[in-house]
This record gives structure tokens, sequence and C-alpha cells, in this order.
């Protein structure tokens, strides 16, 4: 792993080898690195058994493979690491099918020093941009964001989420009119559910093309962090969580909303 993890030109070219046959000039242009530099870096894999020459092209043995193949998957996992770092303890390790793998490519907005509104503003982008929105959660987001949500259904986003019952008495006591005209419309279905998976951490929702967690704090109920990705395997299994959570869920009448307003 130190021979590799010490030179970016070793990893380049073990990646591009990886792929086929290359020669040294291909093997140049995609690392960057001079002919001399890589010449040095084909005779240290050649004596470590990871390729062989055939006329101009280089390709790596099985063993060579095998090496490629662990240590990029390697790097690939740190990486993940390292971009999901500060938000691990809100991940969603409840729901059925959850890996790190599937926000391998994801945006992660969390509070940068000085400046907590980050994940605010990405919720508040993400549900603005888009024509639809489902999922679930248990909190009761800032008032930006459900004014955004308000806004965005009644100029007509399919709007379909679950809530916790202490969530939708929130939710009205936040705007009793406005919540009550939300739930009357037509592309909009609002259901209750006891507990929620991971509902002490994060809720889960699926915005178009994308799929996203939003993190919160157990204790304050305040958005920390939004993870989100564009990755087809996420937003299926989001959707697949989501459809287990629906089916499980109760639908609210919207002449029920009155009732469960705080008194």
């Amino acid at each position: 792993v130190q021979f590799l993890s010490a030179s970016a030109h070793r990893v380049g070219v073990l990646e591009a080898l990886r792929d086929g046959p290359t020669d040294r000039r291909e093997l140049c242009a995609v690392t960057g690195a001079s002919s001399p530099t890589v010449g040095r870096v084909l005779a240290d894999f050649e004596e470590r058994r990871w390729l062989v020459r055939d006329g101009p092209a280089y390709g790596l043995t099985p063993l060579g493979e095998y090496v490629a193949d662990r240590f990029l998957a390697l790097r690939d996992a740190m990486e993940i690491e390292e971009k999901l770092r500060d938000v691990w303890q809100w991940l969603p390790v409840e729901m059925p099918g959850f890996s790190v793998d599937l926000f391998a490519d994801a945006v992660v907005s969390y509070p940068g020093p000085g400046y907590p509104y980050t994940p605010v503003e990405r919720l508040g982008r993400l549900i603005a941009s888009s024509s639809s929105l489902r999922g679930f959660d248990n909190i009761v987001y800032k008032s930006s964001n459900l004014e955004t949500t308000c806004g965005a259904v009644l100029d007509g986003m399919a709007f379909e989420y679950v809530f916790t019952p202490e969530t939708l008495e929130g939710m009205f006591a936040w705007n009793p009119d406005r919540i009550t005209e939300v739930a009357a419309c037509e592309n909009a279905t609002v259901l209750v559910h006891d507990h929620l998976p991971d509902g002490d951490r994060c809720g889960l929702g699926i915005v178009d093309d994308r799929a996203g967690i939003c993190c919160h704090d157990a204790d304050t109920g305040a958005l920390v962090a939004v993870v989100d990705t564009d990755a087809p395997e996420a937003r299926e299994w989001a959707i697949s969580v989501f459809e287990r959570v629906r089916a499980e869920a109760t639908p609210i009448d919207p002449a029920a909303f009155e009732s469960r307003a705080p008194s």
C-alpha cells in the first residue's frame, strides 16, 4: 500500500492498465508523467510481476489485476470515508438496504465555520428546482424550507410525504392556513406514521432524479446536514424504502389538521 500510495504516478499507471493493455505514450498522456518516469514505474511493476509486455503494449498479469482491484477499491472507500466523515452518525443504518457506497458521489452540505445555513440552503434549492417530492421525516424544517415547499406544491409540484403525528402538529402550528391549503391540493398526499426508520437521526427525500438524506440533531431537531446524489442506485434504494414506509402509513384527511393543532 505504501509503495503505491506514495506516488500518484504509480497509482495513475495502475489505474490505466486496469482498463486494458496500454503503450507508454498513452500512459504518459493519461498520467501527465514524463516518459522516463513512466518507464521507471513500469520497471517497478514488472519487477513485482504485476505486468507483462507484448510489443509496445503493457498489460497487467493476474497478480497485477488482483493488486489493482484491491488497492483502487481501498482508495475509493477512503475517498467516500473522507466525504462522509462529518455526517456518519446521522446516516440511515436502520433503513433496509442502506450502504455508504450508494452515496459515493454525493454532495454533502454541512455547516462551515461561522455559517450554519449551508444545509438549509441546499435543501431549499433542491425543493425549488424539482417537479416532485417524496419522502418521510419527523422534524419540522426551517420556516424558509416550509414556505418553499408549500409554494412549490401550490404551483403544482407533486408531493407525497410521510410525517409523524408530532411533526404534523408542528407544521400546523407554523401556519395553519397554509398547511391546510397545501394538504387540500390534488397533487399533495400527506400521510402519518408513528415510527419512522432512523427517525431520531434523519429523514429521506426523493426530488426528481436525486435522492437525499436530511440529517438532524436528535436533541434540537435542527437540520445539520443534507447528503444528496443523482446516482441511479441510490434513487432506486430510496424509492424502495419510501414505498415500504408509505405502505405502512395512514393518509390524513385535510380536515383533520385542525384537530392536530397544539392546544
